[in-house]
């Protein structure tokens, strides 16, 4: 996997350093172009440190941009106004935007993050739709204290392994559908009942799905972790809200993976006043109607991926309880752990899952970002 840097002249230079050692975390060999201007905000040693390579500062005898054109990436972050609007005429008046005009020609993957004051990127937004008609890809701006900010790191990256992968992108026009998150059953307007789940499996499940294609919406209880900005988020708090909104969306969606840790039991009445705590509390609990029994109901096509925690059993038994859901749920697929083995389960980096449908896969403990993998790997075999 071969990605070009280009770093321009914004002050979000400073953060090229990161990105480049995160794309080669990723696996990436990074080769860095520089302007002229971004070299006034950051010195090209250090790009050469993070990338490992020497720097691109001007063309010479080797036609660098020729050489580079062909590459799996081009990424420009930042982009200022004056390379976006110099590409979107096709002016090649120096090294970054001759490379990008070259790259073009070979139909390249391009990524371009704007970095600049609120009212230029107003200013630029023709020439930015205007490249996106041309099929140039964007990372829209964080907006904030009147600047178009450089985006979180993580969504960078995300779409940079989306690019890259174009290729393998195996859910390419495919809608998924990610619950993920704890929901939060009130009992007074301070107080409530909830579990430990952290979001993080769905979380990486969901940018799993994203690198490979897929058009993403997760549908999020309280989580522990960040979530990317790439994909649409919406968000409840009760099991009932979740309930009623899958209910309202689910005949959009072709896959949906339920790996939100919705709570069995709410209080059969809710105070819409604090409790004094200088009484006796008695809590009577309701069940909560099964979220997952129910979308077969509304979309009968959909591939259904359940997630089933139990805790402190054996593997016959928690096997066993993965096919009880399966006939219950008519799930396609069944991910199930015991979230008592130490390392694995809720908050936890890593898991240790039995992917359950016709045939049982025993995945060892891993971390969460592998999983997710092997996940989409399973449920790929089955709906190809």
């Amino acid at each position: 996997m071969e990605i070009v840097l280009c770093v321009t002249g914004s002050v979000a230079a400073v953060e090229t350093v990161k990105l480049a050692r995160e794309l080669r975390r990723q696996g990436a060999d990074v080769k860095c172009f520089m302007s002229d201007d971004a070299c006034h905000i950051i010195h090209p040693y250090a790009l050469e440190f993070a990338t490992g390579q020497e720097v691109v500062l001007e063309l010479t005898g080797k036609i660098e941009h020729v050489k580079y054109a062909q590459t799996d990436l081009v990424l420009v972050a930042p982009a200022t106004a004056n390379v976006i609007s110099k590409f979107a005429y096709k002016m090649a008046d120096n090294p970054i935007n001759t490379l990008l005009i070259t790259a073009l020609g070979h139909d390249t993957p391009i990524v371009m993050v704007p970095s600049m004051h609120d009212s230029m990127y107003r200013s630029v937004e023709e020439n930015i739709h205007k490249l996106e008609e041309e099929g140039i890809n964007f990372v829209l701006p964080r907006m904030d204290e009147g600047k178009a900010k450089f985006p979180y790191m993580e969504d960078i990256v995300l779409q940079a392994l989306r690019q890259v992968n174009n290729s393998e992108n195996d859910l390419k026009g495919k809608k998924v559908l990610i619950s993920a998150g704890r929901t939060y059953e009130a009992i007074d307007p301070i107080r409530g009942i909830s579990n430990r789940s952290s979001g993080k499996m769905g979380i990486e499940i969901a940018k799993e799905a994203f690198i490979r294609g897929a058009e993403v919406t997760m549908l999020l209880g309280e989580v522990s972790v960040p979530v990317p900005q790439s994909f649409e988020s919406i968000k409840t708090v009760s099991s009932k809200e979740m309930n009623d909104k899958i209910l309202e969306i689910i005949p959009e969606f072709d896959i949906f993976v339920s790996t939100a840790a919705v709570s069995d039991f709410s209080p059969s009445i809710t105070e819409n006043s604090k409790i004094s705590s200088d009484n006796k509390l008695e809590l009577v609990l309701k069940p909560n109607p099964k979220i997952i029994n129910q979308i077969k109901h509304k979309n009968p096509d959909i591939f259904l991926v359940g997630f089933k925690a139990e805790y402190n059993i054996s593997e016959g038994e928690l096997i066993d309880s993965a096919k009880k859901q399966m006939e219950k749920s008519d799930t396609d697929l069944v991910v199930a752990n015991d979230v008592s083995i130490e390392g694995s389960g809720f908050g936890s980096d890593e898991n240790k899952v039995i992917l359950v449908d016709d045939e049982v896969q025993n995945i060892p403990l891993s971390s969460k970002k592998e999983i997710a993998q092997m996940i989409w790997d399973r449920i790929l075999l089955k709906i190809d």
